[in-house]
């Protein structure tokens, strides 16, 4: 697998070329790092474990901006969906971080359903405004 460094490297700079929507750039993200997450829950077997600490590492640092993000008051964002979203960010810390101490496919899925859930919230928006964020919070949290 290519390093994920580079290819968001080569992504933001195809960016830079001609205008993409954060919400779809955010959602699609996501859902990269779900489908990764659920291949390794579909074919677990302790010689994964391996491959599952990149995979909750690449996460961990897609949570962590949006933690951050929800943390800045500027944002324009609804307060009651910036605490879901952050509130979603420190389940998955969690979740991470015992899934690297004690790693097993069925405590995946709760991953993956999360990023899968803010995903199609993200790419609602796109049709549907802020709502759809906060919906796919909601339902996630």
């Amino acid at each position: 697998m290519t390093d994920p460094c580079r290819r968001a490297t080569q992504a933001y700079s195809r960016g830079s070329r001609s205008y993409t929507d954060p919400r779809r750039l955010e959602g699609d993200v996501l859902l990269q790092v779900a489908q990764r997450l659920d291949d390794l829950r579909r074919r677990w077997s302790p010689e994964l474990s391996a491959e599952l600490e990149p995979a909750l590492l690449h996460n961990r640092r897609l949570w962590t901006i949006f933690a951050a993000e929800m943390a800045d008051d500027t944002a324009g964002l609804p307060l009651e969906l910036r605490n879901n979203v952050a509130s979603l960010a420190v389940f998955v810390f969690k979740r991470s971080l015992e899934l690297l101490v004690k790693p097993a496919a069925e405590p995946i899925t709760a991953l993956v359903e999360i990023n899968r859930s803010i995903a199609a919230g993200l790419l609602a928006a796109r049709d549907n405004g802020p709502e759809a964020v906060a919906a796919g919070a909601s339902a996630a949290a």
